[in-house]
């Protein structure tokens, strides 16, 4: 990388968490987790409530998408040799991302479920965090392409500003 942070890409080495997590799935399953938390919101659900709504959602979502991946990615043109084994590990590697974007939130909620904090509190922070990891993904996905730092911040507030709209939306409905 440059002194200025542009030009250059990170250097990266191919570690499969990296890999998983900066996909645009990580992207999707941020904002479905969000959305799950605007909508057990109105129906004024505890934490442990909303924690098993988003962990099912989640994985039925994670499920239906790894399939559709494997099935799409499989000997889809004359002469492609991909393999059901192989399409089956492509998208569970470009699938991962939605489950781990999962993780954070769910753990702020598993909080409240747990009455670490109280519900309120870890419904709010669950969905503040959605909007940081959104924003982290969208400094990294420009720094892994060597992206100058305000096209990197500019990314970051681009892509966080898809979970604002979930916090105006609960804002309206609490």
């Amino acid at each position: 990388m440059t002194a200025e942070g542009a030009g250059e890409p990170e250097q990266t080495t191919d570690h499969p968490w990296r890999g998983a997590w900066i996909t645009e799935e990580s992207v999707y399953g941020t904002i479905l987790v969000s959305g799950m938390i605007v909508v057990s919101g109105s129906y004024h659900a505890t934490s442990i409530e909303t924690f098993f709504s988003v962990i099912t959602t989640v994985i039925v979502f994670w499920a239906a998408h790894l399939y559709a991946g494997t099935v799409a990615g499989h000997g889809v043109t004359p002469g492609d040799r991909t393999t059901l084994p192989m399409a089956f590990r492509q998208s569970l590697r470009r699938s991962l991302g939605f489950l781990l974007s999962a993780l954070p939130p769910s753990a702020v909620l598993l909080l409240g479920a747990l009455q670490i904090v109280p519900d309120k509190l870890a419904v709010w922070t669950a969905l503040w965090l959605g909007v940081v990891l959104l924003g982290i993904l969208g400094y990294r996905a420009f720094a892994l392409r060597g992206s100058s730092w305000p096209v990197r911040i500019l990314g970051c507030l681009g892509t966080a500003a898809f979970g604002v709209p979930m916090i105006v939306l609960k804002a309206f409905i609490h």
